[in-house]
Order: structure tokens, then C-alpha cells, then sequence
């Protein structure tokens, strides 16, 4: 399968030429703005790169992680337990001591990983050297009815090798909390796939097996001793490495999804990822082995965990740095125009703008998922005017493509991105209104408006908020990423934090504005009159396009003015219907 590069056919022509600066030592990026490239200078000139920027070029962090790691350094020598984690745990040695097993019982991979960096975990995997899961389960259970306890239910959770899960697992609860039970197991892979013949195995061959050192290290819960028998999990979890147990390029072939597992954790823990390991990930044979050998839905839940971590920006940046962004986000080939040359830069620079933005709200700002679509609506900010056609020729944005198609992500995904899209477009042309307000209000300290000076701005904006619903804030800070902002005859501003600052009292400056016409919640606003009222008036036997319009004019009437009733809706229809009658 050939892997063109993303932006093939499309060419920047005369001297619209995309300019990266890098920011060294600094955690804000700076903020691109909607007019700094018009779009006669592609040769697509309905399409437009409105990425958020500062007046002369581009900006992003597309660096590596090659600085000190945030967490490197910090990894302990020994577990500590906790009362809960000590009562498993001795729990199963019980049952080891009744039944008189030999069996050794080794806690696996994250769960590990985190103990030594001194993070809680639940996920408690348990690692069995002579037998299934579901066996030692059943042991349990046995001991646990001799002891005259209460026996657990087993679930037991089939091998699915589509789904990455190669091995049988058993789950059960002790002490309130669910523990996985699977054997210790080898691999090998066939050539032309990803699923691998597995077989029972030694600690060490499972460990190797792993996608990533530090994800291979063992808790022997029998010793009360950490076991590292790669001999480098331990070092690179002080030193902040990202490195694979066999040779990389043999590891991704392999399978290809630890490529975006070993971008995941890289950015989750701010590691440094291994040179060779890079090398591998950005070849040619791993890119068409991820695009050939990885099902879209697993490629769609690692982008989805990226976009849920704490460092997204940067889980996107390894992405394009290792040139898979076009595997990870292919778009469909009759899209309309082509891609723009460089795109890809384009759209780390817009989420790293907006993370930058989100970042000085504060985490409790937005709601987790309003923070992954916002996150996903600057990803694909610079293609939401890039089309494709269905099977029935209609044109729909390419931002539904990638999460139906490339990401294998839920509809309303896809429709609630595209909405924010629409919405902080319809948001930008609102704002010199909205923000006109919030300056009247101030100066003049009136407790309420003339509402004939705000009815126009509050009906806009109560139809765009009854569209958007409760992601309005979040369409609401996309648009002001894109806004332009004067900087008081300053040609260029470098003072990323400056800018920053800017938008966030202009995002305040409107939600407030918002917020004092009453409308945060209007789409909850029942209307005052119904479709039966509209077609007695209307004197109407059935419903139709007639009561849709009048729906709408009576909606538009109401938001104009908060105080008006219902039965001064009524009338103002009848009125407004008997002098069309008498026009038509």
C-alpha cells in the first residue's frame, strides 16, 4: 500500500510560503490568527488556512520530547502497599499455602509502572506461570467457601485477537476491587498479521513479549519483589525513556498499534522517546503496517486516551514528527479541495493554541467531555472547509470522515465537532455585538437594557445557543482563538502570555455578556406558543412549512424581549398574519 504524503497535490504557490518558528524553553505557544494568510495565496482559493496565529508566520511546539522528562528521575526502588493492595495480596498467598500451589504470582505491567513512579492504581493484573486464569479463580472461590465467605462471581473475558486481546482473561472481585487473572505467555507472529500464535511462557518471555520496557517490569507478589528481567525497565523508568524490549522495527512490525502505544505513554509521562524507536516508528514498512494491519476502531480508542491525557499536544506532535498522520487521519480521496500542503502543521499548531487557551481556565472549567471535543475541533480546525462526497454526491465535511471512517468514533462525534465548527463561525460575527454590551454596562450600570438596543444581538445569539446547547462556551472559546485582536498599533506581538491573556478576557467578556442577557440556559426556554395555537390562527387543518415559519417568527419575537407573554405572542400573531392576508 503506498503512502502518499498528506498534502500530495496541493502546492502553495507565489510566496505563500508556511513558516514554523520554534519556541525553545517555554510552555505557551503562540496563538494563530484567522487573517494572517487570505486565501488567494493557495491555489484553492475557497479554501482558507484561517489557523490561529500571531501576525507573521506560524508557531507551534513540534518539538520532540527531549527535555527532562517530568517524572524521570522520580522512580522509587520498592512498592509500597497499600492496606487494600496488602489484603489481596495476601489473600492469594492463602490460597497459594491451602491448596499447597507452587504457583508464582507476579502483578503485571502499568499497575507496576505507576507503583514505581508513585501514582495509585487499581489496575491490578496478575500474571499466573503454570495455569489459566480462570482456574486459579475457581481455587479462589474454593478457598473462599472453606473459609465460610462469600464465593465471587467469575467473569471470564474470551481472546478476541481483532480487539488486541490475544489471551483469555478471568475477572474477579476481592476485597471490593476487580483483578484479572491470566497466564504468563510467548508470541509469535506470522508475517502478514498482527494476531500471534500464543503459548504459555517463562516470566522472562512475557516480559520481552511487551510493547515497552517500562511497561515489562513484574511485582512478585509471592518474593514481595520487583522483577525487571528485560535488565532495563527499572533505568529507563528513572531516566525518562521510551524504549521497546526487542528492536523496535521487529516490535512494530509485529504489531503496529505499540507504535501509538509507545506515542501514548511518551507523552503521557513526558519521556524521551529512543532514537532507534523513532527511527522504526516514521519508516515506510511500519506506516503501511499500521495502515494495513491495525483495525480503525483500536487506531480510534489510542487517539481517543491521547486526547484524554494530560499532555495531548504533544501525543499529536510525536504523530506528525513521525510522519503518521496521514496513517492515522487519512482522508477520503475525493475531497474537495485537496489537502493543503502542510496541513498537518497547521493542525498541531491550532490544538496547541487551544490547549494553551484551555489551560489558563483551569480543569474544572469544562467538563471532560466538552474538553475532548473542544481539543478534537481545534485538531481538525484548519479542515472544516475541506469536503467530500457521499454515495448520493452530498458534500459533508471531511471533519465526519475521520471519525466515522479513519477513527471509528461515535456519530455524535463527528456531529457535535462539526456543530462547533459552525457555531464559533457564527460566534466571531457576534462577538463586536455581544461585547458592545458588556461595554454599555459597564459604563452606564443600568440594571437592565433597552431592548431595542440588545433585541437583535440576544436574538442571535439565542438561536446559536439553542443550537449549540450547552457546548456553547466551548464554541464560544474556539472562536475567540481565531478572533482578531488589536494590539494597540503593535505590529507583531511575542508576548505569547500577553496574547493569551487577551483572549481569555474576551472570552469573559462575552460569556458575561451572554450570561447578563439571560441566555446561558435558553435553550431550556419553552416556547410561549404551540403549533396548535399557530394553526387555529393560521386557521390551519393541518401542520406544515406555514407553522415551521411561524415557529421560528414567534421564537425570534420571544428573544427579543424576556418579558413578553404568551398571550402577547398570540396577539402579535394575529395582527402580523391579518396584515400579510391583506398584502397577499
Amino acid at each position: 500500500m503506498a503512502l502518499p504524503p498528506y498534502s500530495l497535490n496541493m502546492k502553495v504557490v507565489l510566496n505563500a510560503t508556511i513558516k514554523l518558528q520554534f519556541f525553545a524553553s517555554t510552555s505557551l505557544s503562540p496563538i494563530f490568527r484567522l487573517h494572517s494568510f487570505p486565501a488567494t495565496q493557495f491555489r484553492h482559493s475557497s479554501f482558507k488556512p484561517n489557523i490561529l496565529g500571531f501576525h507573521k508566520g506560524f508557531s507551534c511546539r513540534a518539538t520532540m520530547a527531549g527535555s527532562s522528562s517530568s517524572l524521570s528521575g522520580q522512580a522509587k526502588d520498592e512498592i509500597s502497599l497499600t492496606d487494600k493492595e496488602n489484603q489481596i495480596f495476601e489473600r492469594l498467598l492463602q490460597v497459594l499455602c491451602h491448596f499447597n500451589l507452587q504457583t508464582q504470582l507476579r502483578v503485571a505491567g502499568g499497575w507496576v509502572r505507576d507503583k514505581l513512579l508513585g501514582k495509585d492504581s487499581s489496575d491490578i493484573d496478575i500474571a499466573l506461570d503454570d495455569m489459566m486464569g480462570k482456574e486459579f479463580c475457581e481455587k479462589v472461590n474454593e478457598y473462599l467457601s472453606f473459609a465460610g465467605e462469600e464465593i465471587q462471581g467469575i467473569a471470564v473475558i474470551q481472546c478476541n485477537p481483532d480487539q488486541s486481546k490475544h489471551l483469555e482473561t478471568a475477572r474477579m472481585k476481592l476485597f471490593g476491587e476487580w483483578i484479572d487473572f491470566v497466564n504468563l505467555r510467548s508470541e509469535t507472529y506470522n508475517k502478514n498479521s498482527r494476531i500471534p500464535t500464543m503459548e504459555f511462557g517463562s516470566a522472562e518471555q512475557d516480559a520481552y513479549r511487551r510493547d515497552l520496557t517500562i511497561n515489562s517490569l513484574f511485582y512478585n507478589i509471592n518474593k514481595k519483589s520487583v522483577e525487571d528481567f528485560t535488565g532495563r525497565g527499572l533505568s529507563d523508568l528513572r531516566s525518562g525513556k521510551i524504549v521497546t524490549p526487542l528492536p523496535p522495527k521487529e516490535t512494530f512490525l509485529d504489531d503496529p498499534l505499540r507504535v501509538l502505544r509507545a506515542i501514548r505513554f511518551g507523552a503521557r509521562f513526558c519521556f524521551e522517546m529512543d532514537e532507534e524507536l523513532k527511527e522504526a516508528a516514521a519508516s515506510d514498512e511500519v506506516r503501511v503496517a499500521l495502515a494495513d494491519k491495525i483495525s480503525r476502531e483500536r487506531i480510534g480508542d489510542e487517539i481517543d486516551l491521547m486526547i484524554f491525557g494530560k499532555h495531548p499536544v504533544q501525543a499529536m506532535t510525536y504523530i506528525r514528527s513521525l510522519q503518521l498522520f496521514c496513517v492515522v487521519f487519512p482522508l477520503p480521496s475525493n475531497s474537495e479541495p485537496a489537502a493543503l500542503e502542510g496541513c498537518d502543521r497547521l493542525c498541531i499548531a491550532s490544538v496547541d493554541a487551544a490547549w494553551n487557551l484551555l489551560e489558563l481556565f483551569g480543569c474544572t472549567a469544562f467538563t471532560d467531555e466538552q474538553r475532548r471535543l473542544y481539543l478534537y475541533s481545534a485538531l481538525f480546525y484548519p479542515l472544516r472547509e475541506i469536503v467530500y462526497r457521499d454515495n448520493k454526491g452530498k458534500k459533508i465535511p471531511v471533519a465526519n470522515y475521520i471519525f466515522l471512517n479513519s477513527l471509528k468514533l461515535k456519530v455524535n462525534d463527528s456531529k457535535m465537532v462539526i456543530s462547533l465548527h459552525n457555531a464559533s463561525e457564527s460566534f466571531i460575527s457576534l462577538i463586536p455585538s455581544l461585547t458592545e454590551i458588556k461595554t454599555a454596562e459597564a459604563g452606564n450600570r443600568r440594571e437592565k437594557f433597552d431592548v431595542t438596543v440588545t433585541s437583535k444581538p440576544r436574538i442571535c445569539a439565542g438561536l446559536l445557543l439553542r443550537e449549540i446547547k450547552s457546548f456553547w462556551r466551548v464554541a464560544l472559546l474556539i472562536s475567540t482563538l481565531s478572533y482578531p485582536i488589536d494590539f494597540d498599533r503593535a505590529e507583531v506581538s511575542e508576548d505569547k502570555q500577553l496574547e493569551l491573556g487577551l483572549r481569555r478576557n474576551l472570552f469573559t467578556t462575552v460569556e458575561s455578556a451572554i450570561v447578563r442577557l439571560g441566555l446561558e440556559n435558553v435553550w431550556e426556554m419553552k416556547p410561549l406558543v404551540n403549533g396548535r395555537e399557530i394553526m387555529t390562527i393560521l386557521q390551519l387543518k393541518t401542520g406544515g412549512p406555514q407553522v415551521s415559519e411561524w415557529q421560528q417568527k414567534s421564537l425570534e419575537w420571544q428573544l427579543a424581549d424576556p418579558n413578553r407573554t404568551s398571550q402577547q405572542c398570540l396577539d402579535w400573531m394575529r395582527e402580523s398574519h391579518s396584515k400579510r392576508s391583506k398584502l397577499g
